[in-house]
């Protein structure tokens, strides 16, 4: 299932990257791409995965989930 997540506060590549990796590590997941330029981060997860565990990877690193979608 594919989600995507619009995200505030990424301005750099190393914002992406740390996104990227908070991301990938949750065992839910199996792609991640995030892209500065649209604020957000597109994320294909396992039918179990809630936003919630989404939302908590993002905003541990620092960043706001604005929404899931």
């Amino acid at each position: 299932m594919e989600k995507i997540i619009k995200i505030e506060g990424m301005s750099c590549g190393h914002c992406k990257a740390t996104v990227e990796k908070a991301l990938a590590s949750l065992p839910e997941v199996d792609t991640v791409t995030v892209s500065l330029e649209e604020k957000s981060a597109k994320v294909n997860v396992l039918n179990t995965t809630t936003d919630e565990i989404l939302k908590n990877a993002v905003e541990e690193k620092g960043y706001q989930v604005i929404s899931i979608s």
